[in-house]
């Protein structure tokens, strides 16, 4: 993986922070990459292949209605597509475009810089979100807790999902809240009773998450049960891009870190993963259905907050940046409950 941008975003409103650098990468692979859409196969040019970075977005300037583009290769200019396939991810996705269209959509866009538009979460409004809790093996570790057997599934609501430099609001009814990197599955079609063997071939792309948690909430409220914990409103982080599966050479070897303050809290690898993509997506279609746009947090690797010795946790003003290798950068600033 070779990093190919550090791109400058300005802020539209005062809810966004005021300036932010953005470390975007891209996969490297052969010559030619190998694509699946739904049951039939084509193969796309490394050329497409570096394009499909997909974002939502809107104009500083105008604050005109959310968009569909799709990032440069070196990540300065964002070419809008919103007119062919509407502005939304989901329906991009349903819709099932090849790339090789996109490839043609691209060549007559009108690209626009990308510090004159406020990017958005790269997907909104998901039927689900869900999450994998103690999937990292140096996260069962720093809680002293025996490697699962079987994976523990929960849930977060879409109200949770803001955009990749928004702000993270410390609701009043909480005094501990926690950061949890984490990368972000996207379900490209419809997946039910998926074999291990091809579930791969249900996956869309990956993106940068954030799984904030109210551990009080999660642990001693609520009967302990995680929802509320999880699912309060700005507590799921996305973005930048939708990063195609095509440019991830390998979703199991990529670094994952966030920092708070600058200061490094968690420093890991997804080969940590104890559950890796294809063996959850294998378990949950056996009885959900999981749709496209759908997104699956895979868990989070060791250094939160609340195992920390002395425990830490989020405070107003407190800035969260959480990385993955070949995914990209997100940084996102907390703010008292107003």
């Amino acid at each position: 993986m070779t990093m190919i941008a550090n791109i400058a975003l300005r802020a539209g409103t005062s809810s966004r922070l005021s300036s932010t650098i953005v470390t975007a990468f891209a996969g490297r692979s052969s010559s030619w990459n190998y694509a699946q859409s739904g049951s039939s196969r084509r193969f796309i040019s490394q050329s497409t292949a570096k394009a499909m970075r997909f974002v939502q977005y809107r104009s500083t300037a105008t604050g005109d209605k959310q968009r569909l583009g799709v990032l440069s290769e070196d990540g300065t200019q964002v070419s809008d597509i919103s007119d062919r396939y509407e502005g939304d991810l989901i329906t991009f996705i349903r819709s099932g475009v090849p790339l090789d269209e996109v490839k043609a959509a691209l060549s007559k866009a009108s690209p626009v810089k990308v510090d004159s538009v406020e990017l958005l979460a790269p997907v909104t409004n998901p039927q689900k979100i869900l999450c994998v809790g103690l999937n990292y093996s140096g996260h069962c570790e720093e809680q002293n807790k025996p490697i699962p057997k079987e994976p523990m599934f929960f849930s977060k609501y879409a109200t949770t999902i803001v955009g990749p430099y928004d702000n993270v609001i410390a609701h009043s009814i909480t005094d501990q809240i926690d950061w949890e990197v984490e990368l972000a599955v996207i379900i490209g079609k419809k997946a039910k009773s998926v074999s291990k063997a091809n579930a791969m071939d249900y996956v869309f792309g990956y993106t940068v998450a954030q799984d904030i948690s109210a551990r009080d909430w999660q642990k001693l409220r609520n009967g302990g049960q995680f929802l509320i914990g999880k699912s309060m409103d700005t507590f799921c982080p996305l973005g930048p891009a939708a990063v195609h599966k095509s440019l991830v050479k390998d979703p199991h070897q990529l670094a994952i870190k966030c920092s708070v303050n600058g200061v490094e809290k968690q420093n890991g690898s997804t080969s940590e993963l104890i559950f890796r993509i294809d063996d959850i997506i294998e378990r949950v279609t056996q009885s959900i259905t999981l749709l496209p746009g759908d997104v699956i947090l895979t868990g989070t690797p060791a250094g939160v907050g609340m195992h920390r010795k002395p425990a830490e946790f989020l405070k107003p003003g407190d800035v969260i940046d959480s990385e993955i290798e070949g995914v990209g950068k997100i940084k996102n600033k907390v703010v008292a409950d107003s």
